[in-house]
């Protein structure tokens, strides 16, 4: 056949000379191949195309992948006087420049009249793309691979299992080849025709929790349900109930539909005679149970079809069997890919929980940093500080401030975070001085004050800033998230926020055990008295105290506004928080402010999992139970002895 190719093709050089310039090889073995499916290629009918193409892909040959390539983005013209493909592009309206399918050589220049191009549809070129994933999955180029990899992953085709598996050997990226073989494994899956490589490949994804594993297994469990007299070999016998079952028969057209109410109605309207209907006075067809009456009447003179008695479905139900055929697969395969996916729903679950608890940390490390300077606060103090959320926001707003004068955004956190402690620091030393100072012991007062003070704060960063939020921007080594399977994940902003509140966990009780302040601090709040005749400021210690729980809210403000929107109301987005989980902690304890974090982090992540479609109503939900919790046991989890706990 190759012998008779190559005379008629040379005899078709020789007498007509279409091609000046440069001579083609007309004789190339890809020139060969071409000629052998010229007609077809000429026809470019995806109906009849898909030979030639397999002939190009499978041919072993060097030019064949060019000529796919260029056939794909139509650069591949025949010559309508010798019957020769070459390539060609566009020169001017006239003329194209030509080349040779075999090497892509220049051949020269011919007129635009004297040639076809071949316009391959999408559907041709969708077939030749999926020719072409062979030769791009053994490409020199490890990107070449990982893109066609991925091409495979969105729109796999069963020609393509062959391809795969006869480049996975060959993978020199131990990364690539682990890709091929759990690929080649997914397509086994979907299209192999062996059962048991299907059944094998199936059994090795048991407890695999990827995503793309259950788009695999899925659809070979799919089932439908059937009816017949006798069971098939291979379905599954199943028990419906009663007017399930027999809805089945009648949508199947094995049984007769009852009659509703609705036909009864029309029925009975359509035969009225005179005030009469089947001789019963239509004044007392007023229930359901005198129409029924009727109309079987009508159904006995002819006029109406019979009514269905449950006699009538008992009999005609006890005549099928019922029973579930798997629609995708045979059934070996359908009952291994639904005793994998079994075990991977167990994993899923485990694994939603571990998730959940994840979230539930997560949120927990965000409040307690919100609230351990209120713990310092309220909780040591006594101080219901309302204005508590405006230190937090000012500590954010601290942070975009020294973002927009540091525009390296690591070096700017690092910068932020020493800076917003001063800032709140001091506008909390402030606020004691000029507020709180003249208010101990007058919790009222003191409430009204400091939300007086919480309102002035927000319109003072409207003014400033303005109303619009304003991004605080994390560092790009915090972008994306720790992904340790398909189903756990955590964001590394919040890992930080969660390193953060250890790192504040471990400062506090360093000042609070290890340092003068912390001595006098403890001893004050114990009996202010005492230490007043020991020499201890209690006036100086308040003062820094409130400083210092300011100032950490501060620095809470920039951990917070790396993740969510800085704006001048985001403090009420946390007091309430705050204020419930130094509650429920206990008042004045670390500890207690700890477990309180976490405890009302858990809850609402509880509630939001049960109820995901309403935020809202799970913070509704959780402070109902944090007043129920504090019926039972007032002073938190963790009770403090002395003055915080005596107010």
């Amino acid at each position: 056949m190759l012998t008779l190719c190559r005379l008629l093709v040379a005899c078709m050089a020789l007498c007509l000379h279409a091609l000046p310039a440069t001579s083609q090889t007309e004789d190339a073995p890809i020139q060969l191949l071409l000629q052998e499916h010229a007609e077809v290629l000429k026809k470019s009918s995806r109906k009849t195309i898909g030979p030639a193409i397999d002939a190009l892909a499978n041919s072993g040959l060097e030019d064949a992948q060019v000529v796919l390539e260029r056939w794909q983005n139509k650069d591949m013209w025949v010559s309508k006087k010798n019957g020769l493909f070459v390539f060609a592009e566009k020169k001017d309206n006239k003329t194209l420049s030509l080349f040779d399918v075999a090497g892509s050589k220049t051949i020269g220049e011919g007129a635009k009249k004297d040639f076809k191009q071949l316009k391959p549809n999408s559907g041709i070129r969708g077939l030749i793309g999926a020719a072409l994933v062979q030769f791009q999955l053994n490409s020199p180029d490890a990107a070449v691979r990982a893109t066609a990899l991925t091409a495979i992953e969105r729109d796999a085709e069963a020609s393509h299992l062959l391809a795969l598996r006869g480049s996975i050997d060959d993978e020199p990226d131990p990364a690539l080849k682990a890709r091929k073989q759990r690929l080649e494994r997914l397509l086994t899956i979907r299209f192999a025709e062996d059962d048991i490589e299907r059944i094998a490949a199936i059994n090795s994804f048991d407890g695999d929790l990827g995503v793309d594993v259950r788009a695999a297994l899925n659809p070979l469990v799919a089932t439908e349900v059937d009816a017949a007299p006798t069971l098939p070999e291979g379905a599954m016998p199943i028990e419906l109930p009663r007017q399930e079952a027999y809805a089945l028969l009648v949508s199947k057209g094995l049984a007769q539909a009852q009659i509703s109410n609705a036909a009864i109605r029309e029925t009975l309207v359509a035969n009225i005679n005179g005030t009469t209907v089947a001789g019963i006075q239509v004044a007392s067809l007023d229930t359901d149970t005198a129409r029924l009456a009727a109309y079987n009447a009508l159904a006995a003179q002819g006029a109406a079809a019979p009514t269905i008695s449950e006699a009538d479905i008992t009999t005609t139900l006890a005549a099928y069997q019922f029973y579930q055929t798997f629609t995708n697969a045979p059934i070996a395969v359908a009952l291994a890919a639904q005793n994998v996916l079994e075990g991977i729903e167990t994993s899923v679950a485990l694994n939603q929980t571990a998730d959940l608890a994840l979230d539930a940390i997560s949120l927990a490390s965000i409040y307690f940093l919100a609230a351990i300077g209120l713990a310092i606060t309220f909780g040591v103090m006594g101080v219901i500080n309302m204005a508590h959320g405006e230190f937090i926001m000012m500590g954010a707003y601290t942070g975009y401030v020294v973002q927009l004068v540091v525009p390296d955004y690591t070096l700017s956190i690092i910068v932020a975070i020493p800076a917003a402690f001063m800032v709140t620091f001091a506008a909390g030393v402030a606020m004691e001085r000029l507020v709180i100072r003249w208010l101990y012991h007058r919790p009222l007062e003191t409430l009204l004050a400091t939300f007086g003070v919480s309102i002035a704060l927000q319109q003072l960063a409207k003014n400033i800033f303005g109303t619009q939020a304003r991004p605080l921007t994390a560092p790009g080594w915090l972008d994306g998230s720790w992904v340790i399977n398909d189903v756990v994940s955590i964001s590394y902003i919040r890992i930080a926020i969660f390193v953060l509140a250890l790192l504040f966990l471990g400062l506090f009780l360093f000042v609070m055990n290890r340092t003068r302040l912390g001595l006098e601090v403890r001893a004050v709040t114990q009996n202010p008295r005492m230490a007043s005749s020991m020499g201890i400021n209690p006036d100086r210690i308040n003062m820094l105290t409130f400083g210092f729980g300011s100032g950490i809210a501060g620095i809470a403000g920039v951990a917070i506004g790396l993740y969510a929107k800085v704006t001048s109301e985001m403090g009420t987005d946390y007091i309430v928080q705050s204020f419930m989980t130094v509650v429920v902690g206990g008042v004045g304890n670390i500890w207690g402010t700890l477990l309180g974090a976490t405890l009302v982090g858990t809850l609402q992540k509880g509630i939001e999992w049960l109820n995901p479609s309403n935020t809202l109503a799970a913070q509704t939900y959780m402070i109902l139970f944090i007043i129920f919790f504090i019926q039972f046991r007032p002073r938190g989890i963790i009770a403090l002895k002395g003055r915080a706990a005596e107010a």
